[in-house]
């Protein structure tokens, strides 16, 4: 398979895609922001651990190449993807065996598993094999089995959890033991962000979806709530990020054997208040389309974007812990 579009000799539409394209490089960048996240609350709490933060990272980004592998097979072999607006997929253009966009799939998920050991041996807390069971578990049966969750509209629910709190939280206590209570509000905001990007991509097929009985939550919202919703869920973090930071602020130096900031209260006030502030703009870029009533092909700038406001978020709330909590 070339990197290149291929178009049908017959309607010179588009027929396949690259697998770049079905493993949605565009969004991969938000897959490792969590991590960024956790791992900026775990150098804040003195115990950063470079290999583990990259073993997280690995988990993650497996993790969602698999998941979107899979919900190319699953979709295809059903015939979803048969009408969709967005980009072609691999099984549905009949270009790629389904069986082999199933095995990268199943591949992808076997990578996570050996670099999940690998991290749970370093940090010897053996019972995160379930909750890594889970994730591997749910990332197939989003759209996968005989009854997939994501087609009864809570696909939202397995990325707030496993795609927001679990990397965050996770990669925290894989490296320090514990999670300290000033992170889960970002660690919410970051779900949040992370559920944006499937709202607006399920916004993108909200009429072809539901002749395949895939009802997702945008079906179910409608084209204006789920509208609504994408724009509370690019806006609220800003707010749990600034909750978040405000709260380590209070807490002094988040290491119990540290005895206090090293910053002034007004320089730590501003940063915890200004830095989410700070990505306002990224975030109206993201919700401009979408405001604007953009429909089909033309809401994938704001699938790109709202990929690079979730890694901007990570990014700016985990330097600003480490900074106030100096």
């Amino acid at each position: 398979m070339s990197g290149e579009s291929v178009e049908s000799a017959q309607d010179g539409g588009p027929r396949a895609t690259s697998w770049a394209e079905v493993v949605r490089l565009r969004t991969l960048p938000a897959a490792v922001a969590p991590v960024i996240l956790g791992a900026g609350a775990a150098a804040a709490m003195g115990d950063f651990s470079v290999v583990r933060t990259l073993l997280a990272a690995g988990i993650a980004l497996a993790l969602q190449i698999g998941c979107n592998l899979a919900n190319d097979y699953s979709d295809g072999v059903r015939g979803t993807d048969d009408e969709r607006t967005g980009p072609p997929r691999l099984t549905a253009s009949g270009q790629v065996a389904p069986r082999t966009v199933k095995l990268a799939a199943f591949g992808c998920f076997g990578l996570g598993a050996l670099l999940g050991l690998a991290l749970l041996a370093l940090s010897g807390q053996w019972w995160l094999l379930i909750v890594g069971a889970a994730a591997i578990a749910a990332a197939w049966f989003y759209t996968g089995g005989s009854h997939p969750y994501g087609y009864a509209g809570l696909g939202e629910v397995f990325v707030f959890v496993f795609f927001g709190l679990v990397a965050t939280v996770g990669t925290t206590y894989v490296q320090v033991g514990t999670v300290p209570g000033w992170l889960w509000p970002s660690a919410c905001g970051i779900g949040l962000l992370a559920c944006s990007l499937l709202m607006v991509n399920n916004l993108r097929d909200i009429d072809t979806d539901p002749a395949h009985g895939k009802m997702t939550l945008a079906v179910r919202l409608g084209e204006r709530g789920t509208r609504r919703a994408f724009s509370g869920m690019v806006h609220l973090p800003l707010l749990l990020g600034a909750v978040g930071l405000l709260w380590a602020r209070e807490t002094g130096s988040a290491s119990p054997a540290d005895g206090g900031g090293s910053i002034s209260p007004l320089l730590s006030l501003l940063i915890a208040v200004g830095v989410p502030l700070l990505l306002l703009p990224l975030v109206r870029r993201a919700t401009a389309p979408v405001r604007a009533g953009a429909r089909g092909r033309s809401l994938i700038s704001s699938l790109r974007d709202a990929g690079l406001l979730e890694l901007a978020y990570g990014l700016a709330v985990a330097a600003a812990t480490v900074i106030i909590t100096l």
